[in-house]
């Protein structure tokens, strides 16, 4: 149990609020009502795409703000707005593209939070992603161009992320390893990705500006996660929270481990930690 008065709980998706086949059960859902109810604001915390967060997430009706990806965005979904950016500029973004097409793998871009990618490499998803769920996602949340280079270099401002998929772990632990640019932030958030975002659009980072903004402290915040790219979210929060499930470096980030995202370990977490102490 926490001392603290929490009023701002950041939650990771995948692996962490939502179970292995991707559904926000039952009590996962009431206990996030309960806490909004008491007067926390639920902030998902993901390396989706706003457009790309499950329907059961977007459609809850406490739902403002998220952090997405990877914290190179917060978006503000009542004022249909962006809060919070740290972009890669756009001759950043084609240098790491170029190293990426000399690299064994497919990869896509964020821009203006919509996700784009070139058609021969959209073509060939299955070879790269590890089921066919994953594949589906992928494909509903990607628009085609036929040359991603060109694409940026004639619309982009700049790219909130690029994203890589890798055929197998031997290749996605080299790049996450070698990545050969400074002032990135290299991160994986599901099996056989490499996730480049500008240095300071981690997690953590949205995190302390969305409560920055909200006039909130450290002490105020909690956040949940199971990855590599929920570390700095753990450590910018108040109340650090790792999966069962989570990978070592978060589960060593964390103040409380909670139970795994198959146990409703997010809605256990909120009952002991946030309802316990607000008389939810």
């Amino acid at each position: 149990m926490t001392d603290k008065h929490i009023k701002l709980l950041a939650l990771d998706l995948d692996g962490t609020l939502l179970t292995t086949d991707k559904r926000l059960t039952a009590r996962a859902r009431d206990a996030l009502q309960r806490a909004s109810a008491a007067g926390v604001w639920i902030v998902p915390a993901t390396g989706r795409i706003f457009m790309g967060l499950p329907e059961a997430i977007r459609a809850l009706p406490f739902l403002r703000y998220a952090i997405t990806c990877n914290g190179a965005c917060v978006v503000d979904a009542a004022a249909e707005g962006v809060l919070y950016r740290a972009e890669l500029d756009v001759p950043r973004a084609l240098e790491i593209m170029s190293w990426l097409d000399s690299q064994p793998v497919i990869y896509d871009c964020t821009v203006d939070s919509h996700s784009w990618m070139s058609a021969a490499m959209y073509d060939v998803l299955e070879a790269y992603a590890p089921d066919p769920a994953l594949v589906g996602y992928m494909r509903s949340v990607r628009t085609p161009v036929p040359d991603l280079k060109a694409f940026v270099r004639e619309n982009a401002r700049g790219v909130q992320k690029l994203q890589a998929f890798c055929r197998d772990v031997a290749t996605q632990r080299r790049l996450l390893a070698q990545a050969p640019f400074p002032g990135l932030e290299v991160a994986t958030s599901v099996t056989r990705n490499v996730e480049i975002t500008r240095e300071d659009a981690t997690k953590g980072a949205a995190l302390r500006a969305l409560a920055a903004h909200l006039g909130l402290k450290r002490d105020e915040v909690m956040a949940v996660g199971d990855g590599l790219n929920d570390v700095s979210m753990l450590r910018a929060a108040g109340v650090g929270v790792a999966m069962e499930n989570a990978v070592a470096a978060v589960r060593a980030a964390a103040d409380v481990i909670t139970a795994g995202n198959d146990a409703d370990g997010v809605a256990a977490a909120i009952e002991m930690l946030i309802l316990s102490n607000q008389g939810g």
